[in-house]
């Protein structure tokens, strides 16, 4: 039987009839038959071996056939079988192969054999893929027959015997087949056959997983005989882009496979053969498919992670997706060629060409730092980060790339700052210079080596040696010229006459050397021969009419080597031999001096290079420290880790980034505040290698660094940090032990270090109130013992130590517990009442901030705080007295005393409120709640049987009886506070004439502390009581306007803040007082005001009104502070619902008034910070509609501007637009302006991108109109004069648009009772509407402004009116 089998297309291909001699399938067999057949099989399968296939290909077929209906253990029958068939063939056919003299039918029959072994075997694999996919992804198992099939296959697992499957097929191919095959050649069906079922295989998306590794290998290799062996490179190149473009997880798997026939077969041809079909796909092509374009990119990235090398001749053939749209690819092309820098083109040892494909990759790469698209921006950065840490970035590019990177910390997109202090960070870590990198300790041995360098240049160039020509060389050189000669003077035979003296055949021989350093050289060889006839028995001119002789007599004379002149030629030689020692030594050492000049200037560019680039270091963290507070977490993790590694380099600046990085403690994200725990802990607590005193040294050290020149909020977060490392244990006991020993002095120290350890020690007892209460009276008798007049900063730290552990006790005592208080009589209160006393005649600059400490700790711990606050008071009121009295006649008292007293009567009065409305008012509930527990228990047994609705009935009585008692408790103390604490028996009342006297007479009191301190007192008095507080209020007003202390100003208003909202219904009538002082012309009264509008603008302490327009006037301040707190204002602000929308209309009638308003280009300014935060398209509408009436009532040009500048601002819908045109007729003859003009057409035209058709068309419509108004309106005023009213000139050049000074408003013209205390509001409901209103839209006009009756009646003129004013 002789046949050819021929591989199918399909499967079912073989029933089909073919050409003479094919086989075809006679009969598909039943399923009732099968497992028999297969028996049979099996059985002449032993019998005859792989040929058996031959016999029962129509059995094995057809139970392929049948497979998705067979039982799962004829599967695994069926599999096993072939498995074993393909096995033994391919250990029989090397026998097969190597007999030459096979006959042709035997050759046939075992290539038929294998054709169909492999058939039915590549199809049996393909049907278990199938299968085990559909299973996945229905989540059933691979068979339907049942529990009892489900049970016969648990011995069996498809995924295990994959990789048995093809290891087999490996093992068959790696035979040298092609000799089966006539003309050696294998057909390429076979190898589609066995090439496409390993690509069917990838197809699982569970080919990727880490138990598959195994299966991955196996299909790599399998697909490697089939590249190498079998002429499968081209189309595997084809299909691996297929792939790719339709299964995105194939990138890893090819990448794998793709490397391993690279490596172990060494087809490297076949990565060329990939890039180029890369190369060739179209950007378009590839834009339709982004998953297509993503998988590609991937492969590429780690393909050039692998064999970068391999793939560096191919890289031209990618270089056009650089210039291409999609950002995928050129992010994958540039991750390629950073591979390649960091794993090819990497160290000292490239040639010439690979160090310019280096430069040339590294120059593509900087390009691409300034990349549109924001992820191929961040890409470079990180393929940068990588290149940087594998040290692979030459020197000489460490400046420009660094330069490029800190230009990145300006970009917009977050993820590309991040990276760019990623970067940042790498370069500062992986930096060839010095661990220590600071401009400032560089600078110095730069300028240094510089100078010493410019010397040795000097000095070489001063002993540069002059070249000495031999007399060889010289004869040497001159020689043709003589030789010349000689021949003239022979062919011509010319008698010279030149004359001859010498009388001996020295002499001669001078004449004849003279002549030769002249060039004379034809009279010098006449004198020779002259000289051969008058000395004929000399020995130098014997034979001297030859023509060599009479040359080398020449040579002779010329050289110096005359016949009887030894000595002179030993004396000449010796000292030849003399001179080249000399010349050597001096070569020797101007040898050393280039060497020492090389390494010098090798030396100076390695500082300037380490110079320049701390430079640039110290510029990235003045930029970076800035994004500290940025709203993005990752950017500021990254912000916190780049400065640990800065300060680890030791640079100046990174100090400030540290302390800036205090306040992020208090973050409200979480990962926040773990990231600046973390860099402390790193920074101060994890020392390694050294002893525990070493680090506690360390600790110590670095925090009081930290806390020099600190500002007490950055003293308040590093005290948060300490406070939690102490909590968790971190802090070692030798650190506090170190700690007591600087304050005590055991340990030396200088003053500044024993007040930052007395800080430490108070922050560390806020998380752990042993270490001060335990060393209590060691605080005291140290720091608060007779010399504590010397040091009263320290006894300052000392008392505001011992105030922490307030806080630790309160927190541990809760509620229902005893507060933690010291008896009166304590030393340390005995000691505070004499420091204090001590004091008080004493001109020093701590005793004010040691008193206000001192008294607020005896009110924290002291019982009866107020009997030592009084002994305190009257001590120093007798002390002042005293040195009152002690006074000359006519001799005044020094202020400071005055100053000092009245200081510490504000002070206790204030702490005497606090104390009462606190721990008074604490202490009376904690002994009422005590009471009532003591009597519900001793009438506990009656409650219980009580039913449990009577039971929540007693408790809301209880709880309403527990309100009322609070309320009674606190209208007792209000009492006490309105009545008694200034009463006539008081010791707080005795001060208040001074007070009052101060405050009153300016001109007779008019040291600027005094004043400070008497008008702070007044207010702290004015907290008391409301009585006190009203009758002195036109006091307070009166000294904030006319003072002309800014300190004085700025203290009131903050005093001020503080009386809104204990006293708001008091202090509401003078609220345009307090915006006024937003004008100040000092910079501290404007911040001051600032903060404290803000603090009560946004607790709502204060109605918003159209005054607001005074804080928005400070987003344009010249000092950057105070404009960015107003911005922050704002902002928040914004984030309370529609406020900044309800305000914007008064807001911008205000600003453009031409009397009190703003220059224009400041309300340019101001409004474009306000109009971004309109993003509702309601709310644009209807400021649209707004605006456009306000045309109607707008007065001067100035305001026509104004308000279509605010238009052009705002985003526009389509809806905006036709309220625009709705609208048209209140602006339209205002469009002859070509400002107004042009605001309008910049107002729809940016409504154009991306607007619909539609749109566009309705676009146009309103243009056309705009343009026809204007043209008109420009004829009109081309006409006669007459027709058009002529506007003033004052309106014309808006003289009066600036911001109106302070003076007008403190000017002091006015008669002295121009204040009058407001009388109770009043409301009048008889205010006329205008038509046109410019409100906002939650206040009624009534609320908008305060009525007549609720303003002063002689207050301090505000010029600024609202529009509803002028519209009356």
């Amino acid at each position: 039987m002789s046949f050819n089998f021929h591989i199918p297309l399909s499967f079912r291909d073989l029933l089909k009839s073919g050409g003479i001699g094919q086989y075809v399938v006679q009969e598909v067999l039943p399923l009732r038959q099968l497992e028999s057949q297969l028996s049979a099989f099996q059985s002449s399968f032993r019998a005859e071996g792989p040929l058996a296939v031959l016999q029962h290909f129509d059995a094995l077929y057809s139970i392929v056939h049948h497979f998705r209906s067979l039982d799962t253990a004829l599967k695994e029958d069926i599999l096993d079988v072939m498995v074993k068939v393909t096995s033994r063939h391919a250990s029989e056919l090397p026998a097969v192969l190597e007999d030459l003299s096979l006959p042709q039918p035997q050759r046939n029959a075992h290539l038929n054999t294998l054709k169909m072994t492999c058939f039915l075997l590549t199809q049996l694999t393909e049907a278990f893929e199938a299968e085990t996919y559909k299973a996945a992804l229905g989540n059933v198992e691979p068979t339907g027959k049942g529990k009892k099939t489900k049970s016969k296959m648990d011995g069996f697992n498809w995924e295990m015997e994959r990789e048995k499957v093809l290891q087999t097929l490996t093992h068959l191919l790696q035979l040298d087949l092609r000799r089966l095959w006539s003309m050696s050649v294998v057909e390429e069906e076979f190898v589609s056959m066995v090439t496409g079922c390993c690509y069917k295989m990838m197809e699982n998306p569970n080919i990727g997983l880490a138990k598959n590794k195994s299966v991955r290998d196996a299909l790599g290799h399998l697909l490697g005989v089939m590249v190498k062996r079998y002429n499968h490179m081209l189309s595997a190149s084809v299909k691996v882009i297929q792939l790719l473009q339709h299964f995105e997880h194939l990138a890893s798997v090819l990448v794998q496979a793709v490397s391993l026939w690279a490596t172990e077969y060494g087809m490297k041809p076949v990565v060329g053969e990939i890039m180029r079909e890369i190369g060739q796909k179209c950007s378009q092509d590839l834009s339709r498919e982004s998953s297509g374009i993503k998988a590609i990119a991937a492969f590429l990235t780690e393909l050039s992670e692998r064999i970068p090398a391999i793939m560096m001749p191919s890289i031209s053939v990618l270089l056009d997706y650089l210039d291409g749209d999609n950002y995928m690819m050129r992010n994958a092309v540039l991750t390629v060629m950073g591979e390649m820098v960091i794993r090819v083109l990497s160290g000292d040892q490239l040639e010439e060409a690979e160090r310019n494909t280096r430069d040339q990759f590294l120059d593509t790469l900087q390009e691409h730092i300034h990349d549109v698209h924001t992820f191929v921006r961040s890409c470079v950065l990180q393929i940068y980060n990588k290149i940087v840490q594998e040290k692979a970035l030459p020197l000489t590019r460490f400046q420009s790339v660094v330069t490029l990177v800190v230009g990145r910390l300006f970009d917009k997109s977050v993820n590309v700052c991040k990276n760019a202090i990623q970067l940042l960070a790498s370069f500062l870590a992986n930096n060839p210079f010095t661990c220590k990198l600071s401009s400032a300790d560089l600078r110095e041995p730069l300028e240094k080596e510089i100078t010493k360098l410019k010397e040795l240049k000097e000095k070489l160039q001063e002993k540069r040696p002059v070249v000495v020509i031999s007399p060889e060389e010289e004869w040497e050189a001159m020689f043709p010229e003589v030789q010349e000669a000689f021949h003239v003077l022979k062919d011509e035979e010319v008698e010279g006459d030149v004359q001859d003296d010498a009388e001996t055949p020295e002499e001669l021989c001078e004449q004849i050397l003279l002549l030769l350093r002249k060039t004379s050289y034809k009279n010098a060889i006449l004198l020779v021969q002259r000289g051969a006839s008058r000395f004929p028995g000399h020995a130098l001119f014997v034979g001297s009419t030859e023509d060599e002789a009479m040359l080398g007599i020449l040579e002779q004379i010329f050289l110096g080597k005359l016949p009887g002149s030894e000595s002179t030629s030993n004396d000449e030689d010796d000292s030849a031999k003399a001179d080249p020692s000399e010349e050597s030594s001096e070569q020797s050492n101007q040898e050393t001096q280039s060497a020492d000049l090389k390494k010098l200037e090798m030396l100076v560019q390695y500082l300037t290079d380490a110079y320049n680039f701390s430079v640039k270091i110290e510029e990235a963290i003045d930029v970076i420290s800035k994004m500290m507070y940025e709203t993005a977490v990752s950017v500021v993790q990254e912000v916190i880790e780049f400065f640990v590694t800065v300060s680890q380099f030791g640079v100046s600046q990174a100090v400030l980034g540290i302390r800036r990085m205090l306040p992020l403690v208090w973050s409200k994200e979480p990962g926040v505040r773990e990231a600046v725990l973390s860099a402390f802990r790193r920074l101060y607590l994890c020392a390694n290698g050294e002893s525990d005193r070493v680090k506690a040294q360390d600790l110590v050290r670095n925090l009081s660094l930290l806390m020099v020149d600190s500002s007490a909020a950055m003293i308040q977060c590093l005290e948060e940090i300490v406070s939690e490392f102490i909590t968790k244990g971190e802090i070692r006991p030798s650190v506090i032990q170190l700690l007591w020993e600087k304050f005590t002095q055991k340990s030396a120290c200088s003053p500044l270090e024993r007040q930052a350890a007395v800080m430490l020690l108070g922050m560390m007892s806020r998380g752990q109130p042993e270490i001060v209460v335990s060393n209590l009276d060691t605080l005291v008798a140290v720091a608060l013992g007779d010399n504590v007049q010397e040091d009263y900063q320290l006894a300052r730290d000392v008392c505001n130590s011992i105030l922490k552990i307030t806080d630790g006790q309160k927190s541990s005592i809760g509620k229902s517990g005893t507060p933690f208080r010291l008896p009166k009589d304590h030393s340390l209160f005995v000691r505070l009442t004499a420091a204090v006393a001590g004091g008080i005649g004493q001109p020093g600059l701590y005793w004010l901030p040691f008193k206000e400490t001192a008294v607020k700790l005896v009110y924290e711990l002291a019982e009866e705080p107020d009997e030592i606050c009084a002994e305190i008071l009257q001590r120093c009121s007798r002390i002042v007295l005293e040195q009152l009295d002690s006074q000359e006649v006519g001799s005044t008292l020094p202020a400071f005393h005055l100053t000092h007293l009245l200081s510490l009567a504000g002070d206790i009065a204030l702490l005497q409120v606090v104390y009462l409305e606190r721990a008074v008012s604490s202490e009376l509930r904690r002994r009422r709640v005590l009471k009532e527990e003591q009597e519900a228990e001793k009438l506990g047994s009656g409650k219980q049987s009580k039913s449990k609705g009577n039971e929540s009935t007693m408790e809301e009585e209880l709880g309403l009886a527990g309100a009322s008692a609070d309320d009674i408790e606190a209208d007792l103390i209000r009492k006490i506070c309105d009545t008694e604490l200034l009463g006539g028996q008081q010791y707080l009342s005795a001060f208040l004439p001074l007070v009052l006297q101060i405050c009153s007479n300016p001109g007779k009191y008019s040291d600027p502390d005094l004043s400070t301190v008497a008008t702070l007192t007044l207010a702290k008095y004015m907290m008391i009581s409301s009585d006190f507080c009203d009758s002195h209020l036109r006091l307070l007003f009166t000294v904030l306007e006319k003072s002309p202390f800014p300190r004085v100003r700025s203290n009131i208003m903050i005093a001020l803040g503080d009386l809104s909202i204990r006293f708001p219904n008091l202090i509401e009538p003078w609220t345009p007082h307090l915006y006024a002082r937003l004008r100040d012309p000092s910079r501290d009264v404007r911040k001051s005001s600032s903060l404290v509008m803000t603090h009560l603008i946004l607790k709502d302490m204060v109605k918003v009104k159209g005054q607001v327009s005074e804080m928005a006037v400070l987003l344009i301040d010249p000092d950057q502070e105070i404009s960015s707190l107003a911005r922050n204002f704002f902002n928040e602000l914004a984030n309370k619902g529609n406020s900044v929308y309800n305000l914007l209309p008064d807001i911008i009638s205000r600003l453009s008034d031409p009397d009190c308003g703003v220059e224009e280009e400041a309300f340019r300014t101001i409004m474009k910070q306000l109009l971004s935060y309109i993003t509702k398209d309601k709310q644009t509408e209807s400021l649209v509609e707004k605006m456009c009436h306000r045309f109607r009532t707008a007065r001067t040009e100035r305001q026509w501007r104004d308000l279509a500048h605010c238009l052009s601002l705002l985003p526009f819908s389509e809806k905006g637009l036709r309220k625009m045109q709705d609208c048209f007729d209140c602006y339209g003859d205002k469009l002859s302006d070509d400002d107004v003009y042009n605001s309008f057409l910049n107002a729809v035209g940016k409504m154009r991108r991306g607007a619909k058709p539609e749109l566009k068309t309705l676009i146009d419509e309103f243009e056309q109109k705009l343009r026809k108004c204007h043209n008109k309106g420009l004829e009109n005023m081309d006409g006669p004069e007459e027709q058009i009213p002529e506007e003033p000139q004052s309106a014309r050049k808006n003289p009066t648009t600036k911001r109106r000074p302070m003076s007008s408003i403190n000017g002091t013209q006015k008669p002295k009772d121009d204040f009058q205390t407001p009388k109770p509001a009043t409301r009048k409901n008889t205010r006329k509407h205008v038509v046109v209103t410019f409100s906002s839209d939650e206040e009624s006009d009534l609320e908008a402004e305060l009525s007549e009756a609720e303003t002063p009646k002689n207050p301090t003129p505000i010029r600024r009116t609202s529009t509803r004013s002028r519209a009356k």
